[in-house]
């Protein structure tokens, strides 16, 4: 597979590294971005990362809003767990969900 964020597919230890590592300096460098890809709309199957959590490795959407993992990220700080696993409809995968956020229209798009 090719794209042009091939450079930021690496595997972060945890949600943590994942957000102080790859999305903190991608938002420092890139104020407007409102997603991980830059753009404003449209589905993509890019993808921009992965975490492990939960004994997983999980698979991070080029499509995700910044702004839930922001919010993911400081539920984590005052330590609590942001996360709730579920599985896909067809039950043949995973996805994690931001507890306390709504199901459909998530803007966060993180598989196993």
């Amino acid at each position: 597979m090719t794209n042009n964020m091939s450079n930021t597919k690496q595997t972060f230890k945890d949600f943590k590294e994942f957000y102080l590592e790859g999305v903190a300096p991608l938002k420092k460098e890139n104020p407007a971005f409102i997603r991980l890809d830059g753009k404003l709309k449209g589905n993509t199957r890019v993808v921009f990362g992965y975490f492990l959590y939960a004994d997983k490795k999980w698979k991070v959407n080029a499509d995700t809003h910044i702004d839930r993992i922001v919010l993911a990220f400081n539920e984590l700080e005052k330590g609590n767990d942001p996360f709730v696993i579920k599985a896909l409809r067809d039950h043949k995968g995973e996805y994690l969900a931001i507890k306390g956020q709504p199901v459909r229209d998530s803007k966060f798009y993180v598989f196993a």
